[in-house]
């Protein structure tokens, strides 16, 4: 790309100086009437003429200003030749700018040269040639590189035994699966597991992102994706990956008032190119998206992507694994427990586990220590979850301070009274540059689902913080601190009625599948019973007030506490 941005800069430029210079060879003369020039030519001022080869005009030069030429309308008469002559004025005839002509040969070939390039390479359709962005290389990733997602890399073992032999399944009569799906989060890794596949399969690899087809032009993603396949066509094996699926394989609109013309093209062609495979070829596309929900029934159907295979967040074990995984080539402590840190990284991805290493690694070596130690984990766990403390503090006020004492503290206890299964991790009223006074880290366990009861202590946890406030300073004195809770307590209580149907007066049915949205009755019932739950809060804040007031003040004291600290407390 560098290369073809140089070409075109250099032609530019040589285009620019030619036009200039051509401009400056051919510098148009001053003009001078007929009549002034036989005046001239009376007084003796004229030194030579030059009739120029477009026979419309004449060069004339005066004797009085020899650095100074005039163009005069030439008359085109028989007798002006012998005119000139009689009056001794020197009579010269253009053959031509032999420079100018130098310039002009010179510009037609580079504008030659250059046309001849882009057609070599491709380039004659700028637009349409971008698709040589695809990377096409084998892959070196493994599945041994890929720690945790057990379900999902036996799954994908087929497809590989597919790609490698295929006449073996076609003996048979089996289908190969033409496209594989990975769903799921960000960060856990699906590019990761589509370059293991290719990697095992050893075949080509062509990754291209969903939005490399999405342009302005009509017909140009259209383009793109034909040319992605036909590349991976003339390997016969490949794997073709096509990264955030969901920019071009979005759901097109019912109405055509609503469609997006060029998106809805390159989506007929991605479905027509996979349907157009021939089976049992070696070649599979891949596709990855964290937004299954966006997609197109018809990308979706069996005969394009035959299989979904959700890359998920990892379990307790798989967390161990990735983290014994990228913990090599870092040298740990002796303090360093990977396996309680497992334990204590519930809903982290694979890539935020990479990075609470790499962050551990960095501080490591400011503080100019040779090996990582426990402290170094602990700060950059907490500088994942809710950024790096604050380094100045100066203006935050005591009663600033008290008023997140408390908050947090009403976080701390209720999660300690209602989820008592749940890990604190920390309690802390130390700023982050994030923008959060302080916050409570609590764990949960690792479960497959959530219970009715554990929603509902989740949503007055998230509750706790405005309780406590209006207990602790008077309903007049709540903060806007609780913003951001609020706005999760609402998120969650939405899902209460409406996606999990767990209440008994709005039943089971989900207004989700509705295009109007919420109905008023479903407002209404959340309100209700987010201002009754609120209320239970304060009044389990209100009989636990003597704890609430104890961890505030430890707070106040020691800024951040943890589960031991809580569980002394609440003894």
């Amino acid at each position: 790309m560098k290369r073809i941005h140089l070409i075109i800069l250099s032609f530019l430029i040589l285009l620019s100086v030619g036009l200039v210079g051509n401009y400056y060879i051919n510098k148009p003369n001053s003009q001078m009437s007929y009549p002034s020039f036989l005046d001239a030519v009376e007084q003796n001022k004229v030194d030579s003429v030059t009739f120029l080869d477009n026979n419309k005009t004449i060069k004339v030069e005066l004797n009085s200003e020899p650095d100074k030429t005039y163009s005069v309308p030439n008359p085109k008469t028989e007798d002006f030749l012998e005119f000139l002559l009689i009056h001794n004025i020197e009579v010269n005839y253009s053959q031509g700018n032999v420079l100018s002509n130098i310039f002009k040969v010179v510009l037609i070939a580079a504008i030659a040269g250059g046309i001849f390039y882009f057609s070599k390479k491709g380039g004659a359709n700028p637009l349409i040639s971008n698709t040589n962005k695809s990377k096409n290389n084998k892959s070196s990733v493994t599945l041994d590189q890929v720690a945790g997602n057990v379900e999902a890399k036996s799954m994908v073992g087929d497809i590989i035994n597919f790609i490698k032999e295929p006449e073996k399944y076609s003996f048979v009569g089996a289908r190969m699966p033409k496209g594989l799906l990975l769903y799921g989060p960000p960060g856990t890794g699906k590019t990761l597991m589509a370059k293991a596949i290719a990697g095992e399969a050893d075949v080509p690899f062509y990754a291209m992102s969903g939005s490399d087809f999405v342009q302005m032009y009509v017909g140009v993603g259209a383009s793109r994706i034909r040319s992605l396949f036909n590349k991976a066509k003339k390997s016969e094996k490949a794997v073709i990956f096509i990264e955030e699926i969901d920019a071009i394989g979005k759901k097109r609109a019912r109405s055509g008032s609503a469609s997006n013309d060029e998106r809805d093209q390159t989506l007929n062609a991605l479905l027509t190119e996979m349907s157009g495979f021939h089976e049992n070829t070696g070649i599979v596309v891949i596709g990855a998206t964290n937004r299954l929900d966006t997609l197109d029934e018809a990308l979706l159907r069996p005969g394009r992507f035959d299989r979904q295979i959700e890359i998920g967040l990892p379990d307790v074990n798989s967390r161990k694994k990735i983290l014994s995984l990228h913990a090599k080539g870092k040298p740990l402590s002796e303090d360093v427990d990977l396996d309680s840190l497992g334990k204590s990284t519930v809903y982290f991805s694979g890539a935020m586990l990479e990075n609470l290493l790499n962050e551990a690694a960095i501080l490591a070596a400011n503080d100019k220590d040779k090996v990582i130690h426990q402290k170094h984990i602990d700060r950059a766990f907490y500088t994942v979850i809710a950024g790096a403390p604050k380094s100045d503090t100066s203006y935050i006020t005591e009663q600033d301070r008290k008023v997140t004492a408390y908050h947090e503290a009403g976080h701390a206890l209720v999660t300690k009274l209602l989820l008592p299964e749940h890990y604190i991790s920390k309690v802390t009223i130390i700023p982050s540059v994030r923008g959060a006074g302080g916050f409570n880290l609590s764990i949960p366990k690792d479960t497959m689902f959530q219970t009715q009861r554990q929603i509902l202590a989740n949503i007055q946890v998230l509750l706790a913080g405005r309780a406590s406030e209006e207990l602790t300073f008077g309903e007049n004195e709540i903060t806007t601190g609780a913003s951001n809770d609020i706005q999760k307590a609402s998120s969650m209580m939405v899902d209460y009625f409406n996606k999990f149907g767990m209440d008994s007066d709005m039943g089971l049915f989900s207004m989700e599948v509705l295009e109007s949205g919420h109905d008023s009755e479903l407002i209404g019932k959340c309100r209700t019973q987010m201002n009754q739950l609120y209320e239970d809060t304060k009044a389990l804040l209100q009989s636990n007030f003597d704890k609430l007031e104890e961890i505030a003040s430890d707070l106040l004291e020691k800024e951040s506490l943890n589960q031991e600290d809580i569980e002394r407390i609440c003894a």
